[in-house]
């Protein structure tokens, strides 16, 4: 037998965990880390208070710099934050900024009010190539600092000298006038022939998972939340959004804030040629004008979303809600932004399709946003459960129950054909970023970014409605979870923890195995007995073009877009068609005239495996023209594949790179492996 050695570092930290109308309690984990992947230590991680298991062997598509590898966790609370909000935590921030577009520059202040929680004379937050321009007390008394080694993607540690060690009940107030770089990872700037409008530029932010560190010094962990308010500054004729109730404004000047605590990555801004139109008591869309009426067409159906949410989860507390529709390089579908959800132009198909992505944005404002995993090792906290709840609230809006579980259901084998493919084709079953709750010493939270958290973990929570009784017991559960944790954040364990105190008279839970859900590599140890009506007549189709069955418009008349999105992404999974069976197809479906950029986009990859050349400008083009990941990171990758094209579609990554947002160039790099 070979003996494996294993090296354990413990960390121990606490955090003040406070609710609006309770008292702090302090929490006390322990972070136990290994340096080299094994079996997990112990059969339960949880009896021993174990979080996570260091994997220093991470798959070869996602290789860590040595200098990442080295330093390991950058805290003992949040692998991927400097901060110690176990000492200092912010409870409120206030914010005073000038945009610039001529230098692409964010310039101002940020006062940062601290509850400190131990006695300390340092405060140390995150930074990202911010100039410090000076450091001081709410007095006017500077502050001496330092900026620690910049590390690529992470940023630098900020360390803070207070002039006396100060202790609990010293609330303190540090000032810090700064600016940002022109290449924040947070921000982008686009010029004006980027825009619809093509007069003005355009800029938006987006800070999860630890890009907020990139516009302002913070504890950039979701372990801390914090008020706002603030004070933007932009040129005339643009107007400035943010995450956040907007208050006073002139022709240059727009006061916000924002009385809900929220994690650092939910601060958002956005500057631009705006115009609104209403939705509802609560609810406006923002735009360019040559896509608000569209918008507001689409998304008219928002306060219904609303509504059954509130059903199932409670009150809305964020009071407003709006949408912002952004340019076509934004990188992902939604983003959950309190007050101000930002959403892609992809989702403007004209037949309100899309409107599953509105519903998981308004999810959020729960899980996520009032609920919130404690660092990025949990984001199944986040995405898992909005998945979730998002197909209950979506399966609630039909009237006939049986259509609404097969609805329901249909949608969540829809999100496993995504997990399979993304476990199977995207990472390999054996790779760690494959389980619920990975390991990211020395990982950014964006190299683990994909389905896994968001289907993973839906399909954990399905599992174990069914296991307890079904929606009507679990729901009940989700209402309480919701109530006991709102504005504030947690780990897997307290999940687990608070989930078997409230079922401690169910019996069933005892058959779950917790370590191969949490931290087992692969697909999920248990796949729900899902309702297969809605896929049956897709299968039976996608066998019959497979094997050279006759292809005829009538062989999806009747499908809603949803079963042809189904269809199309059955036969993305399979073996590779002619281009000549590939055109007989699009000729009896019409796939290519679709407007829906789910139809179009699987059908991108339909034409890049069947090595379509003729359809290669078409592939580009549509590369080309939007930049959400969920679309573009899969085709660059078929594209890589094709070694035919392999460099043909490189020149043109690299020719997009500089109008494309860091996060989407970082990921395709890798991509097309161009860099570790």
């Amino acid at each position: 037998m070979a003996v494996i050695c294993t090296k354990v570092v413990k960390r121990h930290f606490c955090l003040a965990l406070q609710k609006s109308t309770k008292s702090s309690v302090i929490c006390r984990r322990e972070r136990i880390c290994s340096t080299i992947l094994t079996k997990p230590l112990f059969s339960n991680p949880y009896k021993h208070n174990i979080t996570t298991f260091f994997n220093s062997a991470i798959n070869k598509h996602f290789a860590i710099p040595d200098q990442v590898k080295a330093m390991g966790a950058l805290s003992p609370l949040d692998p991927s934050s400097y901060s110690r909000p176990e000492i200092a935590v912010i409870k409120h921030v206030n914010l005073v900024w000038d945009v610039d577009f001529d230098t692409k520059i964010l310039s101002g202040i940020a006062v940062l009010n601290f509850d400190l929680l131990q006695h300390t004379d340092e405060i140390v937050l995150d930074v990202n190539n911010l100039t410090i321009h000076s450091v001081e007390l709410s007095d006017g008394s500077k502050l001496k600092y330092t900026v620690d080694k910049h590390v690529p993607n992470f940023g630098s540690r900020l360390a803070i000298t207070l002039p006396y060690s100060h202790g609990p009940q010293e609330p303190i107030a540090i000032k810090v006038k700064y600016q940002t770089a022109p290449t924040a990872s947070a921000l982008q700037w686009l010029e004006p022939n980027q825009t619809s409008g093509k007069k003005l530029p355009y800029m938006f932010s987006q800070c999860q998972p630890i890009h907020a560190r990139s516009i302002l010094p913070c504890q950039d962990t979701p372990a801390v939340k914090f008020t706002y308010e603030a004070e933007v500054s932009v040129p005339k004729n643009f107007k400035v959004l943010m995450s956040a109730i907007r208050g006073d404004s002139n022709n240059t000047m727009t006061k916000f804030y924002q009385n809900v605590p929220i994690p650092s990555y939910l601060l958002a801004i956005a500057v631009g040629a705006l115009e609104c139109k209403q939705l509802g008591p609560r609810s406006h869309v923002w735009s360019e004008k040559e896509e608000i009426e569209r918008s507001a067409w689409e998304f008219a159906d928002t306060e219904k979303y609303l509504k059954a949410a509130e059903s199932l989860c409670g009150p809305y507390q964020w009071g407003q809600y709006d949408l912002l529709v952004l340019p076509p390089s934004f990188p992902y579908g939604g983003m959950e932004n309190p007050c101000l959800t930002f959403v892609t132009p992809t989702l403007l198909a004209g037949d309100r399709s899309q409107a599953d992505v509105i519903v998981h944005e308004i999810m959020h404002s729960w899980t996520g946003n009032l609920i919130t995993n404690k660092n990025f090792e949990h984001f199944w906290l986040n995405e898992g459960f909005t998945v979730f709840l998002e197909r209950k609230v979506g399966a609630s809006l039909i009237a006939d129950p049986a259509e609404a579980k097969r609805s329901r259901d249909f949608h969540s084998l829809l999100g496993l054909q995504e997990l399979t493919e993304t476990i199977n084709e995207e990472f390999g079953p054996t790779n760690p970023l494959t389980r619920l709750v990975p390991d990211l010493n020395g990982v950014h939270p964006d190299d683990a970014f994909s389905r896994v958290p968001y289907e993973k973990g839906s399909l954990f929570l399905r599992y174990l409605e069914d296991l307890v009784g079904g929606p009507e017991v679990f729901d009940k559960f989700i209402r309480s979870y919701l109530n006991y944790y709102q504005r504030r954040s947690l780990d897997t364990e307290e999940f687990k923890e608070y989930l078997l105190d409230y079922f401690s008279g169910n019996n069933n839970l005892s058959s779950v195995d917790w370590d191969a859900w949490f931290f087992h590599n692969g697909m999920p140890p248990v796949i729900p007995n899902y309702d297969t009506s809605m896929t049956k007549a897709v299968t039976a189709l996608a066998t019959k073009i497979t094997e050279g069955g006759n292809i005829s418009p009538d062989d999806i008349k009747g499908f809603t877009p949803h079963q042809i999105i189904n269809l199309l992404q059955e036969l993305v999974e399979r073996n590779a068609m002619t281009v000549e069976k590939l055109h007989a197809l699009n000729d009896a479906y019409k796939i290519s005239d679709s407007k829906s950029s789910e139809i179009q986009y699987r059908w991108m990859r339909l034409c890049v495996r069947s090595k379509d050349l003729n359809k290669l400008d078409d592939v580009l083009n549509f590369l080309n023209h939007q930049g959400r990941m969920k679309f573009v990171r899969p085709i660059y990758r078929d594209l890589y594949a094709w070694e035919e094209v392999r460099q043909r579609a490189i020149e043109n990554f690299l020719q997009q790179e500089p109008y494309m947002m860091h996060v989407s160039a970082y990921t395709l790099r890798k991509d097309l492996h161009l860099s570790e």
